[in-house]
């Protein structure tokens, strides 16, 4: 057998970290192999224009492998195993190397707005359906070449382009979280809508395993009962959400859930308090979601957020006597705190290194303090 290091596609983000590979993105590496395997068939014909078709056997005794996982990230090591007995084994190499560099050459084309059929044909962009559709926003995968052309990033924004690319494409499908109110839900067709917090109905199919959660959220919906959807949503061209296609996760959620109230947060607009008050910044919300899933526990209370009239997010507990905010500035990765007593007019200001473990282990027992004291 020969085996040679082929390609070392980079996961870029918070769930990649710490030499970690959800189990949902394996998917994308077994759709990669489809897609490389595809295009190297058309380096094959291309090298060969007298045939009409491709020579039997042309992957037999080929396979693509994953070898080792390094890290920097999570980087999956994709080795090309070649049978030694397979006849022209130099021949199918070349065409899948040849393969390998058009995938990095037209992801990159589509990053740069260049024309994407100059690398691969359009007929195999479909494969992309399935490679990358598990990114969320923020995270990439990175592809470099054999070539010396600097490595080139899959976003779910270039994954979109070369998509919209193929022949007749007119929507997209993507991974989506969804927070928000059922006010609608039809058991004969079987379907139910998300109220979302821009105030669009998003429909959805209606599955057995989770009627009883639609059915409890659309009941309650007077009094705001949430929920959280997890599935597939079909985009349209100018990366609408249209519907949801498909439900991997349904369930409720509380009142004051934190990853909510974010979303909530991301759809306000400039303007959005008599005119004043600055739309909040994407990246900074996705910041503080990653930082309370770190460190803010199961068993501590959840706080109020609020925005703020400069475009920053404010926390607000009341635990018994003591009124506490914490008020975020991700910028600089701090965050200034103030509890009060009502009983004593007692107060305490400080600020808080968001990054800093010390100083967050001291805040979650004060906060712990406060809340075991009501």
């Amino acid at each position: 057998m020969h085996n040679a290091e082929f390609l070392k596609p980079r996961l870029i983000g918070a769930r990649f970290e710490q030499h970690a590979i959800p189990l949902d993105m394996l998917r994308d590496l077994s759709a990669l192999e489809d897609l490389i395997t595809d295009v190297a068939k058309w380096h094959f014909l291309k090298r060969n224009p007298e045939r009409k078709r491709l020579r039997r056997g042309f992957t037999k005794g080929l396979a693509l492998k994953l070898t080792s996982i390094e890290e920097g990230s999570a980087i999956p090591v994709i080795s090309l195993v070649i049978a030694s007995k397979l006849l022209f084994p130099t021949e199918v190499e070349e065409c899948f190397e040849a393969a390998r560099e058009s995938i990095v050459r037209a992801i990159g084309a589509a990053a740069s707005g260049d024309d994407v059929g100059r690398y691969i044909p359009e007929r195999v962009l479909g494969h992309f359906e399935k490679i990358g559709r598990g990114l969320l926003d923020g995270e990439a995968i990175e592809f470099a070449s054999g070539d010396c052309i600097a490595p080139v990033v899959l976003t779910k924004a270039t994954r979109r382009t070369l998509l919209l690319a193929g022949h007749g494409v007119c929507s997209v499908q993507e991974t989506v979280t969804l927070y928000g109110l059922i006010p609608e839900a039809d058991q004969k067709d079987m379907t139910f809508h998300i109220e979302v917090p821009d105030g669009r109905k998003i429909k959805a199919p209606l599955l057995a395993s989770y009627n009883d959660t639609v059915m409890e959220a659309f009941n309650c919906y007077k009094q705001s009962a949430r929920v959280c959807l997890q599935g597939i949503g079909i985009f349209s061209r100018s990366n609408r959400l249209e519907h949801v296609d498909s439900v991997d996760q349904l369930v409720l959620i509380d009142e004051l859930d934190v990853y909510a109230r974010l979303t909530e947060l991301a759809a306000l607009k400039d303007g959005w308090l008599d005119g004043e008050g600055k739309a909040l910044d994407p990246s900074e919300l996705r910041w503080l979601e990653d930082w309370f899933s770190s460190f803010i526990q199961d068993d501590l209370p959840l706080p109020h957020l609020y925005p703020t009239i400069d475009g920053k997010v404010r926390a607000e507990w009341t635990l018994g006597q003591n009124e506490i905010s914490l008020e975020f500035n991700v910028g600089t990765k701090e965050a200034f705190w103030h509890s009060l007593d009502l009983s004593t007019d007692e107060s305490e200001e400080r600020t808080v290194a968001l990054e800093d473990e010390d100083q967050i282990r001291e805040l979650i027992g004060t906060i712990q303090k406060f809340s075991e004291g009501q």
